[in-house]
């Protein structure tokens, strides 16, 4: 079983940038594809960003392609969200999951580990 614990969140005007990040222990991070999701109020769950357990390949749900980019670093069981051109709408509960295979999924059913979530406020 992994653990995951993501980080970065905060308040930022329309136009700024934030970087996430979320640190998992627990098992072999580079056996695990990665995903962020977010959720708003009153919102399902959303996939964003997906990457696949070497890293060399990424996908994007199309409302944040050319803003946001997904990324890892095996070395340091991390695996970040850059994200760039914040837009009023990118407000929402961020979340990372993991699941044990080489390619991701867009489907939060999908992942079975999930962090706890942080926080992105983008005010306009």
């Amino acid at each position: 079983q992994v653990q995951l614990a993501e980080s970065g969140g905060g308040l930022v005007q329309a136009g700024g940038s934030l970087r996430l990040s979320c640190a998992a222990s627990g098992r072999t991070f580079s056996n695990y594809a990665m995903g962020w999701f977010r959720q708003a109020p009153g919102k399902e769950r959303e996939f964003v960003a997906g990457i696949s357990l070497s890293g060399l390949t990424t996908w994007y749900v199309d409302s944040v392609k050319g803003r946001f980019t997904i990324s890892r670093d095996n070395a340091k069981n991390t695996v970040y969200l850059q994200m760039n051109s914040l837009k009023p709408e990118d407000t929402a509960f961020y979340y990372c999951a993991a699941r044990a295979t080489y390619s991701g999924s867009r489907s939060s059913t999908d992942y079975p580990y999930w962090g706890q979530g942080t926080q992105v406020t983008v005010s306009s």
